[in-house]
C-alpha cells in the first residue's frame, strides 16, 4: 500500500440530549495518527448507503469505548444500573464487526468495543461488573475522580497469545473505565488476558492469521507512557497497511 492505511474509528452519540451529536475521544485519533494511519470517524448517524461505502474504503477499525450496550443484543433484561445506552450505536458497531469478520480486515476493540465484538459474534456481558461476577478491584477508576492515563490494576497476558506477541510482555498495569464486561465468550473467541478477579481483560480470533484483538482498558490513553499501548495500534495500523 502506497499511501497511509484508513482506520475506520467509531463515535459515540449523545443519548438524551439535543441536539444530536457524534464525537470522539481525542486519544484515539492521536494514537492512530502517531503509529502512522488516518483516522476515519465512523458515526452511528450514517445511512445504509454512507455506512456500506466508507466502511468498504477503510482499511482496518478500531471500536472505541463508551456506553453500556443493550443487553437485547444478546438476549437479556436490562439492569438498573445500564448507562448511556444508544441502539443505533450498537446496530453499527456490529455491523462493522461482521464487516471486519467478512472482509478480513483487522480490527481492535478497545473497552466497550471489546463487548461489542463479543456481542457481534454471539458472546454475552455481565452488565454490572461490581456486582455480577462481583469484584473488589475498582474497575470503575473515573468513580473516583483517578486521572484516566493513570493505571490501577494488573493484567496477566497468556503467554503466545497474539496480544502478548503484540504487547511485548505478559505482564502490565491497565487503566480502567467499564461498567460492563465479557461473560460467555463469542464465537471464535480466545480469552487471552485476565485482571486478579478473573474479569476478561483481552480477546483474540482464533485464526493465528487474522488480526482481531479487544482489549478492556484504554491503551490510547497510556501511549505516552507505556511502550505495549504503542505497540498495539502499531500493530494495528501495520495490520491494515498490509491488507
Amino acid at each position: 500500500m502506497s499511501r497511509p492505511p484508513l482506520i475506520g474509528v467509531t463515535t459515540s452519540i449523545t443519548v438524551g440530549k439535543q441536539p444530536e451529536r457524534a464525537y470522539v475521544n481525542s486519544a484515539y485519533l492521536a494514537a492512530i495518527q502517531t503509529a502512522g494511519g488516518v483516522p476515519v470517524p465512523v458515526t452511528p448517524q450514517l445511512d445504509a448507503r454512507s455506512q456500506q461505502e466508507l466502511l468498504a474504503r477503510c482499511d482496518g477499525f478500531l471500536l472505541t469505548g463508551g456506553g453500556d450496550l443493550d443487553p437485547a443484543a444478546f438476549n437479556e433484561a436490562p439492569h438498573p444500573t445500564l448507562y448511556e445506552v444508544a441502539p443505533a450505536r450498537d446496530r453499527l458497531e456490529i455491523a462493522l464487526v461482521h464487516h471486519a469478520m467478512e472482509s478480513r480486515k483487522p480490527l481492535l476493540a478497545v473497552c466497550r468495543g471489546i463487548q461489542v465484538l463479543n456481542v457481534a459474534l454471539g458472546g454475552s456481558l455481565f452488565q454490572d461488573v461490581a456486582s455480577d461476577p462481583g469484584s473488589e478491584i475498582q474497575h470503575q477508576q473515573d468513580k473516583d475522580d483517578t486521572p484516566r492515563n493513570e493505571p490501577t490494576h494488573p493484567v496477566k497476558v497468556v503467554a503466545g497469545s497474539r496480544l502478548a506477541q503484540v504487547l511485548g510482555t505478559t505482564d502490565l498495569r491497565v487503566n480502567s473505565m467499564h461498567h460492563q464486561a465479557v461473560k460467555a465468550v463469542g464465537r471464535g473467541l480466545v480469552p487471552v488476558a485476565f485482571a486478579p478477579d478473573m474479569v476478561i481483560e483481552g480477546v483474540e480470533l482464533e485464526e493465528p492469521d487474522r488480526f482481531v484483538l479487544g482489549v478492556q482498558w484504554h491503551p490510547e490513553e497510556l501511549t505516552d507512557r507505556d511502550p505495549s499501548a504503542r505497540r498495539l495500534f502499531g500493530a494495528l495500523v501495520a495490520a491494515a497497511t498490509r491488507a
